[in-house]
């Protein structure tokens, strides 16, 4: 299994830092070769998604014991998939404004505040999304911690009940006990009056 995930490993490095080299050449192409070069980044990054979820789909198979240095990969191959998806919107946003200022004639100049106003709310959204993750991640957690309450609050209330049946056992016992000694305390008393009786003299 770790070959395979191994295997996945190489071919996302080789092709993450492809995509790394493209989208820093998007705004120096000709136009022409910038839109095929988005297409094909594109393309690229779905097949970095595709490798994404079968790594994930290897790191499921692992024993939970020798999963932990796995699952830390995957948090940092995500981490960098999201950053390359990040820099390529950019490059994109970029690349749109570039062909409609070719195409009406614009200066630049709202073109240059549209695409900070972009960008701003697009950091907006990724914020906001890594708060929805982390929330959920907190949510997860609780949950696992409160499960794993409830089942020790199982076993102790098991440890309980085996404790009081012990307490029965040794209460039925201590009866049983007391029992017997006060018939040998009653037969020992029965005959000590007798041997007396038989020492008295007779009349």
């Amino acid at each position: 299994m770790s070959s395979d995930f191994e295997g996945y490993e190489q071919d996302f490095a080789v092709l993450t830092a492809e995509i790394t080299s493209k989208i820093a050449r998007v705004p120096r192409l000709p136009p022409d070769e910038k839109k095929q070069m988005v297409a094909n980044v594109e393309k690229q990054l779905e097949e970095a998604k595709e490798l994404l979820e079968q790594m994930d789909l290897e790191v499921r198979e692992i024993p939970p014991q020798s999963r932990g240095m796995y699952s830390n990969r995957m948090r940092s191959y995500k981490q960098e998939m999201g950053k390359l998806e990040t820099d390529f919107k950019r490059s994109r946003i970029a690349y749109s404004d570039e062909v409609r200022n070719e195409l009406l004639g614009d200066d630049g100049n709202s073109s240059e505040n549209q695409r900070a106003h972009l960008l701003d709310n697009t950091e907006r959204l990724e914020r906001s999304s890594r708060r929805l993750e982390a929330g959920y991640q907190i949510a997860v957690e609780t949950e696992q911690i409160g499960q794993e309450m409830l089942e020790n609050l199982s076993h102790d209330r098991e440890k309980i009940q085996r404790a009081r049946e012990r307490l029965r056992e040794t209460d039925a016992n201590l009866g049983k006990s007391s029992r017997i000694l006060t018939g040998m305390l009653r037969r020992g008393c029965s005959v000590k009056k007798q041997f007396h009786l038989s020492l008295a003299p007779k009349a």
